[in-house]
């Protein structure tokens, strides 16, 4: 049985969380720039800082971590966000304790969202511990910041009125991809350093442009996929959780 969609979202602030720089635009790019387009503030906040993101043991990793910045702030241009912020905590060594928890419960109150986004922490058989602790910290995340009396110091409390977590693993909303595609692509090609490992292009290889053509379709492919649920042509879909 096709679930049902409901009536599109489009939030007056939304704030996105995700664990490395390309995150985002891989989880629901298509989903912020429909929202941006619309007229949704939209704010973007990277835990880490992508120095593991390479296939190269030679790689000057504080050169890398430079390049991702810049490579995420085009993206969040290219989605229409109207910023983007850096925790900067180390990739691959995201924690998800105490002090990193008030990190992000200091965001989420100061951007004060009524739609909050992140990684699914529950999601199966997940192999990156850093999706899985950075969803542990939106949803530690946003209790704190609801309830006065956790990080006072972190300022006033805030609650959202909304949960959308991607990588689902029990997927029951969609956001519909069509308008926002162009711009997810656009978002994810920005993160140039991550061509060859992550979007499978090698700008040095043999034939980039169908390299190029086959991460696009990919992407499309994905997209029609989490749709199908749904009875639309290409989605990116979420848990929903409301009220918080």
């Amino acid at each position: 049985m096709t679930p049902q969609v409901p009536a599109p979202l489009t939030p007056r602030r939304a704030l996105v969380v995700g664990a490395h720089p390309d995150d985002i635009e891989f989880g629901c790019g298509a989903t912020v720039a429909r929202w941006a387009a619309a007229g949704t503030e939209v704010h973007l906040l990277v835990l880490t800082d992508g120095s593991k993101g390479t296939w190269d043991p030679h790689e000057d990793v504080a050169a890398l971590v430079g390049r991702r910045r810049l490579e995420q702030q085009a993206a969040a241009r290219a989605l229409g966000a109207v910023s983007v912020e850096f925790l900067d905590l180390v990739d691959g060594e995201l924690e998800s304790g105490r002090a990193e928890r008030a990190e992000v419960c200091a965001v989420i109150r100061r951007v004060a969202p009524d739609t909050l986004v992140g990684h699914d922490p529950w999601k199966r058989y997940r192999l990156h511990p850093d999706h899985r602790r950075a969803g542990e910290l939106v949803v530690d995340g946003v209790v704190a910041a609801r309830d006065p009396h956790f990080f006072p110091e972190r300022g006033a409390p805030h609650r959202p009125e909304r949960l959308l977590l991607f990588e689902a693993d029990q997927p029951d909303y969609a956001e519909d991809a069509s308008s926002g595609f162009d711009a997810k692509v656009a978002a994810l090609l920005c993160h140039r350093s991550q061509w060859r490992s992550t979007l499978g292009i090698d700008a040095a290889g043999p034939d980039p442009e169908a390299q190029h053509d086959a991460f696009v379709e990919r992407i499309r492919r994905d997209a029609a996929e989490a749709g199908a649920p749904f009875g639309l042509p290409r989605a990116e879909s979420f848990k929903r959780l409301e009220p918080l």
